[in-house]
């Protein structure tokens, strides 16, 4: 049986603003074992970030235990950081400075003598297609190549954990496919942990072994993308109104189809399941007619991640992608 790199059990985090508490986790129990591709998936203001703050040493508990790395989190935060990689999502390298200089600095914090740090920090370029860009700026690189440049900073010193803060936001469809192939092979070609956060449900269904989503500060739900999958039961029927007026009039003529849940409203969008989507599509079409909606798309599908965070949260993930409030010191939860 593979060991926990991470065991967390009632991680708690609360803050102080404007005189009121805010509970920003309430008790998180996560488990991570070694070699897993975990995706942590959250609307914004749900906890996500300071549970990654938290596991990551960056903020203190205020209350429940944690080991990261072998270490315990708040009695060894020092021995957590030393085996732990973290590439957060604004990124870490200075945009004036050589890249390859970069790298072997930060990997001299971790005690790595000039010489071992040149080896690896060139070896990683090589394995990351950043070759011949040792001597560069990263103000003069692509998004794509600053990205893997992280990724080569926070995996230099050979941590046996690495944490990716939404590693592909702002990267074109080709530079993001390309980093999905290194984050892969991080795990089949070194064995790394990867504990990762993103906002693009294609990229967590493509490259995680297991989703953890977060809503009002624990843990909603846990499993491989599959399995969450499988609890949204039947097919999902999505209707797309021209005028919003009509959303009203859309929600009660899917909720009156045989089999129909309760349909959700999106803004434009409304969103309900069917025990046979192929069926239920055609009825609605004729039912939409003769009630004279407009609309400017109909779809019926499988269920995917989205369907599931909707159904957990009630929002779509992609519509959740709005900067949040700060909270207490500076941090979003």
């Amino acid at each position: 049986m593979l060991s926990d790199v991470i065991h967390a059990r009632g991680l708690a985090r609360t803050f102080r603003k404007k005189k009121q508490e805010v509970h920003a986790v309430v008790g998180v129990d996560l488990d991570v074992e070694a070699g897993e591709i975990v995706g942590f998936l959250g609307p914004n203001g749900a906890g996500k970030t300071t549970t990654l703050r938290m596991l990551t040493t960056l903020l203190e508990p205020t209350a429940g235990t944690a080991t990261v790395a072998g270490r315990d989190l708040v009695a060894d935060p020092v021995g957590v950081r030393r085996r732990i990689g973290y590439v957060s999502q604004s990124g870490s390298t200075a945009p004036e400075a050589r890249a390859g200089e970069e790298v072997v600095d930060h990997a001299r914090l971790y005690g790595m003598s000039t010489a071992e740090a040149t080896e690896r920090g060139r070896r990683l370029f090589g394995e990351l297609e950043l070759d011949g860009l040792w001597d560069r700026q990263p103000k003069t690189m692509s998004g794509g190549q600053r990205r893997r440049l992280d990724i080569a900073v926070g995996l230099v010193h050979v941590p046996e954990l690495v944490f990716l803060d939404e590693p592909t936001t702002g990267l074109d469809p080709q530079a993001r496919a390309n980093l999905w192939t290194h984050i892969e092979a991080l795990r089949a070609e070194r064995g790394t942990t990867v504990f990762l956060t993103t906002h693009y449900l294609d990229e967590a269904d493509a490259l995680c072994d297991r989703i953890l989503v977060i809503d009002h500060g624990a843990i909603v739900a846990s499993g491989t993308p599959d399995e969450l999958k499988s609890q949204v039961g039947g097919d999902v029927l999505t209707v797309t109104v021209q005028r919003l007026d009509q959303v009203a009039v859309v929600t009660r003529l899917i909720g009156e189809l045989p089999g129909a849940e309760p349909p959700q409203v999106l803004e434009d969008r409304v969103v309900g399941r069917v025990a046979h989507g192929g069926a239920a599509l055609v009825e609605l079409v004729r039912r939409l007619d003769r009630a004279g909606i407009a609309v400017s798309g109909i779809e019926s599908r499988r269920p995917s991640l989205d369907d599931v965070f909707l159904g957990l949260t009630g929002r779509s993930l992609r519509d959740s992608e709005a900067p949040a409030a700060a909270v207490g010191e500076g941090v979003t939860v």
